[in-house]
């Protein structure tokens, strides 16, 4: 078995996942969990990896470790604040946030330690997110690259088998990082080839019965459908297992794209053969938005009016008992419901955003897969392939993609730049090219000119992002000549856009949605 101590990363649920698929048993603790070492002697545990985490190793009451893992007993490999815990234990120095790496770093090699780290595994481009780094070796450790900050990057002690990363190898940008788990798990750890997961559709189905066994016997069930990939699997899942109990709701929140209800709404009833109550709520989601632009108060009280709505319609089935959401790995651990040392990065509205009560019982039978497995899932269930290739739309919609406060006019506005773009990435054969791509209506405007004339109209940022799971993402490097007829078009075209901007950041440091 490997043992991962969860100290809080945002990437825990990924490490989890990359280990998982090598075939070898994984088991996930927090570390006051493990830190009673006499309970684990007799746990067949081959090797320990220690993820990162938002704390500082000085910080009060931040999570720590009982040196004896550390003694060489396991191979333990220490990922960022996992490597700067190791070296904290064992004597050596962590400064404090002076110089901050975040998104994509090149190695450079400073000595070799070709048991442990393979030079070929640290000759690619690496994914960084931290504050503090080691800057004091403990006794014993060499410094095996360092980045081009001359930070220390991989360090490994010369006699035992303890390895520390101040990167992500886990992540799907860190280039190499995969194989370099792998490495550990077979070649440190000395484990031997493991069964490679064929199917996600045996897993979603266990969980599913789980969650429904505590309900009542054939009860109906609802589903909450936005539109999305993630629900639509969810619903075509829950389809396959109860049939006609399941009752889908799809809300029209006034928040969707350009024309997307009715389009979407045709592919559920006719496509999908799903049971799909149609319900405008329009109105009330705009009424109870109105005047708020805190992106957290938005997701919240988006939300509670979802679950508003749901139990409303679920009263018109009189043996209603739980409500489907298509919560997936992702939202869970950025609204920190993942870790008890984890931070709240944004409040998804089907996650951080429920209210405390309801009168229903949450069913998510996804909630332990990553988008590109829900998008696998999806084909497995036999969603059309133009469907499962739509790019991820958040719950919340175009609130999201509103900065500032939210009205009918700025809705309308943000919906016109959006088609513009989604019409040309498929127009230049770009739209599979990219991720995740959307506009974002800024709460500023700008002076421009327009037929010799004056113009101070608004602003809007076009966000296109390469990812695999959501959990970090890079800016697509598209063409120039796409960029200038985009912004042409969106100038030209929408009336009230003076200027457009390209979002060149990456997460980290940012999330791929601006709110």
């Amino acid at each position: 078995m490997i043992l991962i101590v969860d100290f809080g990363s945002q990437y825990t649920e990924v490490l989890h996942r990359v280990v998982r698929e090598t075939g070898i048993k994984v088991q996930v603790a927090l570390p006051d969990e493990v830190n009673n070492f006499q309970t684990l002697s007799n746990a067949n545990i081959r090797g320990v990896i220690l993820s990162g985490g938002p704390h500082s190793v000085y910080g009060v009451g931040a999570p720590t470790l009982d040196k004896q893992f550390l003694d060489g007993r396991f191979p333990v490999l220490g990922i960022c604040y996992g490597m700067q815990l190791m070296a904290h234990l064992l004597g050596g120095r962590v400064s404090r946030g002076h110089q901050a790496e975040y998104g994509p770093a090149k190695l450079n090699m400073s000595s070799r330690n070709a048991n442990l780290v393979p030079d070929e595994l640290l000759q690619e481009h690496v994914w960084m997110s931290h504050g503090d780094h080691v800057d004091a070796l403990p006794e014993g450790f060499d410094c095996i690259a360092k980045t081009s900050d001359n930070l220390n990057a991989v360090i490994a002690h010369k006699d035992k088998k303890l390895l520390g990363l101040q990167f992500h190898p886990e992540v799907v940008h860190t280039t190499r990082g995969q194989s370099l788990i792998r490495h550990f798990v077979f070649n440190i750890c000395g484990n031997e080839a493991g069964q490679q997961l064929q199917s996600f559709k045996p897993k979603a189905i266990e969980l599913l019965d789980k969650q429904l066994a505590s309900l009542e016997p054939n009860c109906d069930v609802l589903c909450a459908l936005s539109g999305g990939v993630d629900s639509t699997v969810a619903a075509t899942l829950l389809s396959e297992q109860i049939g006609q109990r399941l009752q889908c709701v799809f809300v029209d929140t006034g928040l969707l794209r350009k024309n997307e209800f009715n389009a979407t709404l045709a592919l559920y009833r006719e496509k999908l053969q799903l049971n799909v109550h149609a319900v405008n709520s329009a109105e009330l989601f705009l009424q109870r938005l109105q005047g708020i632009t805190d992106p957290e108060q938005k997701r919240k009280i988006i939300g509670k009016t979802f679950i508003d709505v749901f139990e409303a319609e679920s009263k018109k089935f009189t043996r209603c008992r739980a409500l489907v959401q298509g919560t997936i790995a992702s939202d869970v651990i950025e609204s920190s419901h993942s870790s008890a040392h984890a931070q709240v990065i944004k409040s998804h509205h089907n996650v951080g955003g429920l209210p405390e009560k309801m009168n229903m019982s949450l069913v998510e039978p996804l909630r332990h897969l990553f988008k590109d497995e829900v998008r696998a899932l999806g084909r497995e269930l036999g969603i059309p392939e133009d469907f499962i290739r739509r790019h991820p739309f958040p719950g919340p919609g175009l609130a999201l993609r509103v900065l500032g406060e939210i009205t009918p006019e700025r809705l309308a506005l943000l919906r016109e730049v959006d088609a513009v773009l989604i019409d040309q990435l498929h127009r230049d054969g770009l739209y599979d090219a990219v991720w995740q791509a959307f506009a974002v209506l800024l709460p500023v405007k700008s002076v421009g000119v327009k037929g010799d004339g004056r113009s101070y109209d608004s602003v809007v940022a076009l966000r296109c992002v390469g990812s695999k799971d959501g959990m970090t993402a890079d800016w697509s490097k598209l063409p120039l000549e796409f960029l200038a007829t985009i912004s042409r078009r969106i100038t030209n075209e929408v009336a009230g856009i003076s200027r457009v901007v390209y979002d060149i950041t990456s997460k980290p440091p940012a999330t791929i949605e601006w709110e």
